[in-house]
């Protein structure tokens, strides 16, 4: 029965992870490093627990932003129903009606907000929800009331239908509420909700902060570990009941295997020499990177912090493309994924044709890049090379007159026609429509890999690649055979991340057909 108990339940199988993390603490500090350039192996039980972390969470924001939404589409809905059943006929559905459907559906979410009834931690109390709803509901049909008694506007409209809205609109979120309550508690009992964190540094500060967000009521933190560079001597090895699982090198990869959201550094300011290095070892992970004022007698106004219930953070790096910015992208991507696919169809048809009567072998070739948190994806593409000379590992780069592609290659290279075919790979969510482009998992420039060659390099995974991006528009695209042009590369991704919109990715889109006029560069 306590197996069967720790395999269903995600938070006695973190503890049973943390306690055999303790068990092997001391073994932390001399993890071994594996074979492959920059790769390092985590310790038996950081695995263990990066594992209980592997599945992504349920965004809040976003949630509270679903709920939001189908609520103030039912209340609209529920009024229209009503209007339907009772109304149509013996009254004409003019503004008359139409204004209170609006204006009572945009009303009440705004007072259920305003009563934090969207609050994420008061979704899971039944009734403490209900009695904010019921409030705020209440609230907006006093209100049509006391706006139909001074305009004298009340024989315009069915006592009826106002009668039954409110009825069925609030039994609506008594039941509503009560299913939600039940399903965001099983969320957070599984961890779905919880804002996943691990703390770098050790110590008293390390342990005050600790305490600090565990005993906030309002705090949806949930502490994956501790990582920190320093020996035992200084650094415990168990801090306020959680283990050490590594160092910051241990760390990066960690991140780059577990949905992590938030990583917050408990140093004091003070300390800016290794805030600053532990900054650049740390800001490739695409998570939310935090500094914590808790217990730093440096004070700054209020306004400077960001808040986990009480607890004062300075906010260091925010995840790019996060929560809303994500669906939308996403959405974005879908849609004019689609239509594009649907319209160069004919002229994807016609190269795979090319293709086959050039040379033999097949019409596509697959090539492992670096995706989205230095993820590893087949990325799709059209045959640009003989068969028995594909480069799988790109690590010899194509060159001006290289032997190697065909004559169709040569040609659809120039084009970028070769790249139609990743359209399937976004349509999967592997790529975006706009993005670093997914560089090779080996790609090498005069023997050095581009990691070695660049400050930073992986930070550009901080987002998904994408088949056209910045760099491309602005003349990096095509051979990289200097130091020169891979930084370049990056300093255009990097920027790209950090100024992302909608409205950016549709001016790349757009000069992309005529940024591919200049083949100066592609072979």
């Amino acid at each position: 029965m306590a197996t069967a108990s720790i395999k269903d339940d995600p938070k006695a199988r973190f503890r049973a992870a943390v306690h055999a993390a303790r068990a092997s603490a001391s073994t932390f500090e001399n993890a071994p490093l594996a074979g492959r350039s920059g790769h390092v192996e985590l310790s038996p039980a950081a695995r263990e627990v990066a594992d209980l972390f592997a599945d992504r969470p349920i965004s809040p924001s976003v949630l509270t932003g679903m709920i939001r939404l189908f609520e103030l589409t039912m209340v609209a809905a529920i009024g229209m129903i009503v209007y339907m059943t009772y109304v149509a006929g013996a009254f004409v559905f003019d503004l008359y009606y139409a204004l209170p459907l609006i204006s009572g559906a945009l009303l009440t979410v705004v007072l259920i907000q305003a009563a934090d009834g969207y609050n994420i931690g008061n979704l899971r109390t039944i009734v403490s929800q209900i009695g904010r709803i019921f409030a705020a509901w209440t609230m907006v049909f006093a209100f049509f009331a006391t706006v139909a008694f001074f305009a004298k506007i009340g024989d315009y409209y069915s006592r009826v239908w106002f009668g039954t809205w409110y009825l069925a609109g609030l039994g609506f979120f008594f039941l509503f509420r009560f299913g939600l309550a039940l399903v965001v508690r099983r969320w957070y009992r599984d961890g779905l909700l919880e804002r996943r964190a691990v703390i770098i540094g050790g110590g008293q500060t390390a342990e005050t902060l600790i305490n600090a967000l565990e005993g906030g009521i309002d705090s949806d933190i949930r502490i994956c570990g501790i990582f920190d560079d320093r020996a035992d001597d200084r650094s415990p090895p168990i801090v306020a009941g959680y283990p050490k699982l590594g160092n910051i090198a241990e760390l990066v990869e960690f991140g780059r295997i577990t949905q992590l959201d938030m990583l917050i550094v408990a140093l004091p300011i003070t300390a800016e020499s290794r805030v600053l290095d532990l900054l650049k070892k740390l800001w490739v992970l695409p998570v939310d990177i935090r500094l914590s004022a808790h217990s730093n007698k440096l004070k700054f106004r209020p306004r400077s912090y960001s808040y986990v219930g009480t607890v004062p953070f300075l906010d260091v790096f925010d995840k790019p493309v996060a929560d809303w910015d994500s669906i939308v992208k996403r959405v974005f991507d879908l849609v004019v994924g689609s239509l594009a696919l649907v319209l160069l169809s004919p002229l994807m048809l016609a190269a795979a044709i090319a293709i086959k009567l050039d040379s033999k072998g097949p019409v596509f070739f697959r090539q492992k890049r670096h995706g989205f948190n230095n993820e590893v994806v087949s990325v799709w593409k059209f045959r640009s090379m003989y068969t028995d000379q594909c480069d799988h590992a790109a690590r010899n780069v194509v060159t001006k007159g290289d032997p190697r592609v065909t004559r169709v290659g040569r040609f659809i290279r120039k084009t970028s026609i070769d790249e139609l075919p990743q359209l399937f790979n976004v349509l999967t969510g592997e790529l975006s429509l706009v993005g670093p482009r997914p560089h090779a998992v080996d790609a090498q420039t005069k023997n050095r890999s581009w990691e070695s060659v660049v400050d930073g390099y992986y930070a550009r995974h901080k987002v998904k690649p994408g088949i056209t991006g910045w760099a491309q528009i602005n003349g990096w695209r095509g051979e990289i055979d200097t130091p020169e042009k891979i930084q370049r590369r990056v300093e255009h991704d990097l920027y790209y991340i950090e100024n992302w919109s909608v409205m950016f990715d549709i001016y790349i889109l757009a000069l992309t057909p005529i940024r591919l006029l200049n083949t100066e560069n592609a072979y």
